[in-house]
């Protein structure tokens, strides 16, 4: 019986890698799609309302499917539409129009980092040394996949919305686990990304103003690399690639994982985002780019890899696989 949940338990592990693993690709690749769109003349904050409000008419029937939880979990859906879908999303694009693309990348995700910081100081539960070093190794190497040093000028609020965009972004995998030890009574993650992207959808419609945009952008071409893309396609692989897919994929592994671990498996979003650039925009990777790319590679590993010796009396936030039964109950977000 044992080996049995055992084997369960790896293949159960191995699905939600594989998952947080698409789903790094997945939001890797929205900077890559829209970077020509920005470029093209339409305004970041746009791009982002395009991408959620169209997200939420693609995921509307599932929305009307598990329309149940409107009653059910409300604050649940208002929580991950406010902060993992339109705060994540509005904070990062200000911070960057007051401080340099990837000193904001950094900050925002130091949101793994403070994934742990809430599982260790408000559910009280033990951190392992391994996934608090992978979490250390993944930080330092994702400053020099986005060369911080390259151009730092300090703006207190710049980086007061960068550290924003890292709360909303521990928020996403914190409300992502949320209610998932309630077996069959589990709110359902596409009902739940659904109703976030309808609800981020109206948030950003309110800041980004979308009347203002100039829809010319889309029906045109924009240009990658010197090839011409047309603008709806782009706009189709932000929406469904990088926004369904990437949620969809996302939160489940978060489900199959834990919030820590399907955090820092997330810092590869950064090195994806990094290598489509290189091929598809021709923007090259430096020697220490590549370097940092590995140690992100090592610290993801090593956080996700790292297995209890024996069981804890009480459960232990680490880094590998566990007990489903002792993960579950330790599960109690807000």
């Amino acid at each position: 019986m044992s080996t049995s949940k055992g084997i369960q338990g790896d293949r159960g592990r191995s699905v939600g890698l594989t998952l947080a693993l698409v789903s790094a690709l997945a939001f890797g690749g929205s900077g890559v799609a829209a970077k020509p769109l920005i470029t093209a003349g339409l305004d970041p904050l746009h791009v982002v309302w395009l991408r959620v409000a169209g997200a939420a008419l693609v995921l509307l029937p599932v929305a009307w499917r598990h329309r149940q939880l409107l009653v059910r979990r409300p604050a649940l859906l208002a929580g991950f539409g406010l902060f993992a879908v339109a705060g994540v999303q509005a904070c990062y694009f200000a911070a960057i129009s007051r401080i340099p693309v990837g000193v904001a990348l950094l900050i925002e995700y130091l949101g793994p980092a403070l994934v742990l910081i809430w599982i260790r100081f408000v559910q009280r539960r033990h951190v392992t040394r391994a996934a608090a070093v992978g979490v250390v190794l993944a930080v330092g190497g994702l400053a020099c996949v986005v060369e911080v040093w390259a151009g730092l000028s300090f703006d207190a609020i710049g980086v007061l919305l960068g550290l924003g965009a890292a709360v909303c972004q521990a928020g996403y995998f914190i409300l992502g686990d949320h209610g998932s030890d309630s077996g069959e009574q589990a709110p359902d993650p596409l009902g739940v990304i659904a109703y976030g992207m309808l609800i981020g959808a109206l948030i950003l419609t309110v800041i980004a103003r979308p009347w203002e945009m100039d829809w010319s952008v889309l029906s045109g071409t924009a240009d990658m690399d010197g090839t011409a893309v047309s603008g709806w396609l782009l706009l189709g692989w932000v929406v469904l690639i990088a926004t369904v897919l990437a949620y969809g994929t996302g939160l489940l592994s978060v489900r199959r994982l834990s919030p820590q671990v399907a955090g820092v498996v997330a810092y590869l979003e950064a090195v994806v985002a990094t290598v489509l650039a290189w091929f598809l925009l021709g923007e090259h990777l430096s020697a220490p780019q590549i370097i940092g790319g590995v140690v992100v590679l090592t610290g993801a590993f090593i956080a996700q890899s790292a297995t209890p010796v024996k069981a804890a009396p009480e459960p232990v936030a680490s880094g590998g696989p566990q007990d489903e039964t002792a993960l579950s109950a330790s599960r109690a977000e807000a």
